[in-house]
């Protein structure tokens, strides 16, 4: 039965919602909008800190609803961040579960990104591997 009367939007739908039921079981929440917002600001600072050409790549295998969170807010003049340190890299995703003492910045880092890699190619999980600075690579287990 289709929901929207089109078919690729049916299909992103489904696929994101998969998506979110899989952040949901890694995380161990019950709460598809705790996992939306996990989704969201894992995306945009994974974004925010991969070349051009790389985060193009990436947005090509996602499904389109999942392209468009990855594109909101966007700014493509901006330079990448260019920082190599962890914390920098986890501030975003501490800043949207801030009211949440039990949330773990870099296992939501590490989880929505083993989801990611769950659909998306191995090649372009080896391109944000080599594009992270090692120790992030290393906390969200790309190593």
């Amino acid at each position: 039965m289709s929901t929207t009367g089109l078919s690729q939007f049916d299909d992103t739908l489904h696929k994101t919602n998969l998506w979110l039921k899989e952040i949901m079981v890694a995380c161990d929440w019950d709460n598809r909008q705790t996992a939306y917002r996990a989704l969201r600001v894992t995306l945009h600072t994974i974004r925010d800190h991969l070349p051009l050409e790389i985060m193009a790549h990436l947005s090509a295998q996602l499904p389109i609803l999942v392209r468009g969170i990855l594109f909101e807010g966007w700014k493509p003049n901006a330079a990448a961040h260019t920082s190599r340190d962890l914390d920098d890299f986890l501030k975003p995703i501490q800043d949207a579960f801030g009211y949440d003492i039990n949330a773990d910045p870099e296992a939501i880092a590490r989880n929505v990104f083993q989801v990611i890699a769950q659909h998306v190619t191995e090649g372009e999980i080896r391109h944000i591997q080599q594009a992270l600075p090692k120790h992030v690579r290393e906390a969200i287990k790309l190593d």
